[in-house]
C-alpha cells in the first residue's frame, strides 16, 4: 500500500527520495504559514475572512491543473463522491482551519505547531482502527513505529515546554517572549487576556480534524485516484462552507477589505503555499506513502517554526529546542526504519508466495504431462502382447 511506487523514477530520482524531499519542503512551507498566520491575526484580519480568501486562491490555483492534467483519468462525478468530498472539506478544511485560527489566536505559533505533533499518534490510532495501517507489536518494525511516534511527540513537546538557557536569539528580543507568552513560560497572556486553556481545546479539535482528514483521504483516493481533482473539490466545498458560516457570523463589510500590503501578503502566502501547493503535495504523499508516513514528518515543522519565530518574531532559541530536535531525529529514524523493515518483510513474504506458487504450478504441469503420456504407452504394450 504505502510503498507501491518505490521503484518509479522521475528525473532520475527514486520515488522514495521524492517523498522525503516533498515532505521536508512541505514542513518548511507550513512553518512559514504559522508565523504568517500569527502576523495576520495581529493585524486584525477576520478569522472567517482569512480562510475564505485563502481557499479561493487555492481553488483558482488548483482547478486548471486538475482539469487539464487529469481530464482522462478523472472518474465520473457521482452523488456518492460529492458527499465524500463535502465531508472531506468539512473535516479537513472548515473544522481544521477554523479550530486552528481560534487556537492560534489564543496561544502562539510555536505552541500551535508543537501541539500538532499529536497528529501522528492520533492518525496512527485511526489508521490502525480502520485497518489502513497494520502494526504488529510482536515484531520489531511495529514496536519501532510506535516508539518512534512517541519520541517525535516527546521531542516537539520538549521544544515548547522546556525552556532552559538561551542558546541563540537577537539581543533585546523582548517582543518575542511577549508574543509567545503563556503558562509554559510563566508569562502573562497580555492585554487581550487570551484564554490559553480554551486555545488548547481548539487546537486539539484542529488536530483531531486533521488526523481524520488524513485517514479518510486514503480510501477516497482508491476510488477516485485523481489527486488534484480531489483537492479541488475539497477546496470548493470548503469555500462554500466558510462562506455560509461567514454570512451569519461576519456582518461587517469592512472586514472583507485589504487595509495594507502586509495583509494581502499573508493571504497570498496562505492561499498559494499553505493551501494550493501544500495540499497538492500532501495528497500526493498520502497516496504514495500512506497517512502515517505523512503525519510522522509533522514534528520537523516545530523545529522550523522555532527557528523562524526566532529570526522574524524575535523569539529566543533555548536548550529545550536542541534536546527536542534530538528526540525528533531519533523518532523519525525509528518510524522510518520500522516502515522500511515492514516493507522488506512484505517483499520477502510476497517473493516466497510467488516461488511457492511457481513450484505448485510446476508440479501440476508435471502431473498433467504424466497423465497425458501414460495412455499413449498402454496401447503400445497391449498391441505388442497381442502380436
Amino acid at each position: 500500500m504505502a510503498d507501491a511506487g518505490e521503484g518509479r523514477r522521475v528525473c532520475g530520482m527514486p520515488e522514495k527520495a521524492q517523498l522525503h524531499v516533498a515532505m521536508l519542503a512541505l514542513q518548511f512551507g507550513y512553518a512559514g504559514f504559522h508565523v504568517v498566520s500569527r502576523l495576520a491575526l495581529n493585524m486584525g484580519i477576520s478569522k472567517l475572512v482569512f480562510p475564505v480568501y485563502r481557499n479561493i486562491i487555492a481553488l483558482c490555483l488548483l482547478v486548471p491543473f486538475a482539469y487539464f492534467l487529469e481530464k482522462k483519468d478523472r472518474p465520473q462525478l457521482t452523488l456518492n463522491f460529492v458527499v465524500q468530498f463535502f465531508l472531506l472539506a468539512l473535516c479537513g478544511i472548515t473544522a481544521n482551519q477554523g479550530f486552528y485560527l481560534l487556537g492560534l489566536d489564543n496561544t502562539s505559533p510555536t505552541f500551535a505547531s508543537a501541539i500538532q505533533n499529536s497528529v501522528p499518534a492520533i492518525t496512527f490510532a485511526m489508521a490502525a482502527a480502520l485497518r489502513i495501517e497494520k502494526v504488529r507489536l510482536d515484531r520489531r518494525d511495529g514496536v519501532a513505529k510506535v516508539v518512534g511516534t512517541l519520541a517525535c511527540v516527546a521531542g516537539a513537546s520538549v521544544i515548547t515546554l522546556y525552556k532552559g538557557p538561551a542558546i541563540f536569539g537577537p539581543s533585546g528580543a523582548g517582543g518575542g517572549d511577549k508574543l509567545m507568552a503563556g503558562p509554559e513560560l510563566g508569562l502573562p497572556l497580555g492585554k487581550d487576556e487570551k484564554n490559553w486553556t480554551l486555545g488548547c481545546v481548539y487546537l486539539i479539535g484542529h488536530c483531531l480534524s486533521w488526523s481524520g482528514w488524513l485517514v479518510l483521504q486514503a480510501p477516497v483516493l482508491k476510488k477516485y485516484p485523481a489527486r488534484l481533482s480531489v483537492t479541488s473539490y475539497t477546496c470548493f466545498f470548503g469555500v462554500i462552507q466558510f462562506l455560509i458560516i461567514a454570512a451569519f457570523m461576519e456582518r461587517d463589510a469592512d472586514a472583507w477589505r485589504f487595509h495594507s500590503g502586509s495583509e494581502l501578503f499573508t493571504i497570498l502566502y496562505a492561499g498559494f503555499i499553505a493551501s494550493g501547493v501544500a495540499f497538492a503535495v500532501q495528497i500526493w504523499c498520502i497516496d504514495r506513502g500512506g497517512p502515517v508516513f505523512v503525519a510522522v514528518y509533522q514534528p520537523v515543522q516545530t523545529l522550523v517554526v522555532a527557528i523562524m519565530a526566532s529570526l522574524t518574531l524575535g523569539e529566543k532559541f533555548y536548550l529545550g529546542g536542541i534536546i527536542g530536535a534530538v528526540f525528533i531525529i531519533i523518532g523519525l529514524y525509528l518510524v522510518l526504519w520500522g516502515k522500511n523493515e515492514e516493507r522488506a518483510r512484505l517483499v520477502r513474504d510476497a517473493t516466497a508466495a510467488v516461488a511457492s506458487g511457481e513450484r505448485e504450478a510446476s508440479g501440476i504441469r508435471s502431473a498433467k504431462a504424466s497423465s497425458m503420456t501414460q495412455p499413449l504407452l498402454l496401447p503400445s504394450s497391449t498391441s505388442t502382447d497381442n502380436v
